[in-house]
C-alpha cells in the first residue's frame, strides 16, 4: 500500500504547493517512487502547475476533476470516472514519468459549502469525509506515494484528504504570521483522528521560503524546534530563491536539477525529500504496527 501524505496549511504564501509538486519530482525523479497528486484546492494551483492552464480547462470542461466526485455524493449521481481523470505522467521535466495527477477544479468552492450542509444535514461530523480514499482505492496500489494538497482550511475536503492520509506536513515561513496557525491545525488534525479511531500522524513542520541572513527567521526556527508542541521540524529547509519561484511555474525543464537550481537549491529538496521519506517511513511504519497490535488484542 502507498505512504499518503497530506499538506495542509491555514496560511497562504507559504510554499504548501511547490511543496507538493517538488517532493513528486523528487520522490519520481530522483528516488525512483510512482507518485499519485491529488489537488484538493479550489485555486488550482498544483493543478496547474504540472498540467497547464489550456490542458486543466480541457479536463475541467470533460469533468475530469476531483469536483466530479464531490458532486456526484451531493447529486446522487455516477459521473465521475477515475481512469478518465487521473491525468498520466504529468511532471514537466523532460523524460520524467511517474508522476499522475488527480486535477482540482474553481467548482470545489461552491461545492464546500453545499458539502458543509450536507453534513450538517445528516447530523454526523464524519459524513462524507471517506469518499476520497474510497474512490482511489482501486488505483492505490499503483503508487508508492500518494500526496494531497490541501486547501488552506480544515473544511469538507481537507477532512477527506486528512481522512486518507496516514501523516501530515505543515509547512511554514519563519515567520510570527505564518507560524501562529500551527497548534490550530494541530488540534484540529488530532481531534479528527480521534474520531477516525486513529493517529494522523505529523511528520513535522517543513521551514519555506528561508532566508540565511534573516534574523527572524534564524530566531523563528529556534523557537520552533524548542517548541514542546511541535513534534519535528524537519532538518532540511526549502529557501527563498527564484529557482524555487520559478520551479512552481508551467514550463518545460530537462532535468529535475536544471529546474531546481544549481546553487544549492536542488540539493536542499532532495536532503528534504529524503527527510520525509525517512520520517513516513518511520513513524507510519511505526503506528501500522500499533494499530495492528492494537485491532489483535
Amino acid at each position: 500500500m502507498p505512504t499518503v501524505i497530506a499538506t495542509i496549511s491555514l496560511k497562504g504564501g507559504v510554499g504548501k504547493t511547490t511543496l507538493t509538486g517538488g517532493l513528486a519530482d523528487f520522490l519520481a525523479g530522483v528516488f525512483g517512487k510512482k507518485v499519485l497528486l491529488v489537488d484538493l484546492d479550489a485555486q488550482t494551483n498544483l493543478t496547474t502547475m504540472m498540467i497547464g492552464q489550456e490542458r486543466w480547462l480541457a479536463c475541467n470542461a470533460r469533468r475530469q476533476t476531483v469536483a466530479t466526485l464531490f458532486a456526484d455524493v451531493l447529486d446522487g449521481t455516477r459521473n465521475f470516472d477515475l481512469e478518465s481523470s487521473v491525468q498520466r505522467d504529468v511532471s514537466t521535466v523532460s523524460g520524467l514519468t511517474g508522476i499522475d495527477l488527480l486535477p482540482s477544479s474553481l467548482d470545489l468552492i461552491e461545492l464546500a459549502e453545499e458539502l458543509s450542509a450536507h453534513r450538517v444535514a445528516a447530523d454526523d461530523h464524519l459524513a462524507a469525509v471517506e469518499v476520497l480514499g474510497n474512490a482511489l482505492e482501486p488505483v492505490a496500489g499503483r503508487y508508492d506515494y500518494i500526496l494531497i494538497d490541501c486547501p488552506p482550511n480544515v473544511g469538507p475536503f481537507s477532512l477527506n484528504g486528512l481522512a486518507m492520509a496516514g501523516g501530515y506536513l505543515i509547512p511554514t515561513i519563519p515567520d510570527v504570521l505564518s507560524t501562529y496557525a500551527i497548534p490550530h491545525i494541530q488540534r484540529q488534525v488530532a481531534g479528527f483522528g480521534a474520531e477516525l479511531g486513529r493517529d494522523i500522524v505529523e511528520l513535522g513542520v517543513v521551514i519555506t521560503k528561508y532566508r540565511v541572513g534573516s534574523t527572524l527567521h534564524q530566531d523563528t526556527v529556534r523557537r520552533l524546534r524548542r517548541d514542546p508542541t511541535i513534534q519535528n521540524v524537519l532538518p532540511a529547509y526549502v529557501h527563498e530563491a527564484n529557482a524555487i519561484g520559478a520551479a512552481a511555474e508551467f514550463a518545460s525543464w530537462p532535468s529535475v536539477h536544471a529546474k531546481y537550481g544549481y546553487h544549492g537549491h536542488y540539493e536542499q529538496f532532495r536532503d528534504l525529500t529524503r527527510a520525509v521519506m525517512v520520517e513516513a517511513d518511520a513513524k507510519l511504519s511505526a503506528t501500522s504496527r500499533s494499530s495492528r497490535a492494537h485491532s489483535i488484542n
